[in-house]
């Protein structure tokens, strides 16, 4: 599940309840001294490695050394059935025989489907069934459902568990000093980007697909310049922050979903954005946690056997191959960076902020 827009305000809410009622999601924080107080396996987590947005609360999980404190259940890449319903499902949902490589039972309850741990904590919600989820297995409850909430305070929460001169606790990916501009990077990453293939590719004519991929482009030829522009091997520089995760949950679907799948097809990243392609690259052979909550069998056959008016055959394309190139060069001065030069493209892109 998404937050409405990416920003330090909206991300955190201290005065938002938990959860306020069958309409709304989720929104408790893990912090010393409070109602969720950190602590090693009292939480679980459950995901799809198809989803971007369990892939970026899943990449924080890993950045942070919480790999072994936080378990993760895992659900089935497909089917979500009609409308939504019955949702996400965990193997043996239909039987001894019904398995998914990489996919896990409900490890806490041995449900069936995901939506049943939702109404354990609220019988009569209205919602999605999403992933992320967080459970608290000492209340008893659903503790967050809102990835960009997650990927805020996760950074933090557990710190005190964590052994106190490692580089898991040290690491903020939202460090002072730079959060000025992570916040506004990441307004328009997480508008244009993150959520525009969706726009692109859910969209039902011709209008709205146009209108929807325009600045998917735009927000890739300022990316591409962002990360150039800063001499990587991060999107600021020398220190991962937020908009590393952020991107790179979408970029490593790009060529391999969105391009086919969501017509975002004016241009790949292995073909036409050598910086971020680099960058990609880098991010998923030479940094923990990347290359380890990357499943591309959950990704591509997710889309491609979930969405039915878009690709009714669910046929799955074997390409592109390889997944991800080899070889990383990360003397990005030496890049010159690409760009789609649609004319349409290039005016959306007079809108961002000025790299």
């Amino acid at each position: 599940m998404v937050a409405a827009q990416f920003g330090s305000a909206s991300v955190h809410d201290p005065t938002k309840p938990v959860h306020a009622g069958p309409e709304d999601g989720w929104h408790g924080v893990v912090a010393p001294r409070s109602r969720f107080a950190p602590d090693s396996g009292r939480y679980h987590l459950y995901i799809g490695y198809f989803c971007p947005f369990a892939h970026r609360v899943n990449l924080v999980r890993y950045l942070k050394g919480l790999d072994s404190a936080i378990d993760i259940s895992v659900v089935k890449a497909y089917p979500k059935g009609e409308n939504g319903w019955p949702g996400w499902a965990f193997p043996g949902a239909n039987g001894p025989d019904d398995t998914y490589e990489g996919s896990t039972p409900d490890k806490l309850f041995g449900s069936k489907y995901l939506h049943e741990v939702y109404f354990r904590t609220d019988k009569d919600y209205k919602g999605k069934y999403s992933v992320p989820a967080l459970w608290d297995t000492k209340e008893n409850t659903l503790v967050n459902n809102e990835s960009l909430e997650m990927l805020r305070w996760m950074q933090r929460g557990f710190d005190e568990i964590l052994p106190e001169r490692s580089p898991e606790r040290k690491l903020t990916l939202y460090p002072e000093h730079l959060q000025a501009k992570i916040d506004e990077v990441g307004e328009w990453l997480t508008r244009d980007l993150n959520s525009g293939v969706y726009k692109a590719g859910f969209a039902k004519d011709q209008a709205a697909y146009e209108k929807g991929v325009i600045p998917v482009f735009a927000a890739l030829n300022q990316l591409e310049q962002l990360i150039h522009k800063n001499g990587g091997p991060y999107v600021l520089g020398k220190a991962i922050t937020e908009l590393d995760v952020l991107a790179y949950a979408t970029a490593i679907r790009f060529d391999v979903v969105y391009v086919q799948h969501f017509k975002c097809n004016l241009g790949t990243i292995r073909g036409n954005y050598p910086v971020i392609h680099e960058w990609l690259k880098n991010l998923y052979w030479n940094v923990w946690g990347f290359s380890e909550t990357t499943n591309f069998k959950h990704i591509k056959e997710n889309y491609t056997k979930s969405h039915h008016d878009i690709n009714p055959l669910a046929i799955t394309p074997l390409g592109p191959y390889p997944d991800v190139e080899e070889g990383v060069n990360l003397d990005f001065s030496s890049i010159k960076p690409g760009v789609i030069a649609h004319p349409a493209v290039l005016e959306q892109q007079k809108n961002l902020p000025a790299v």
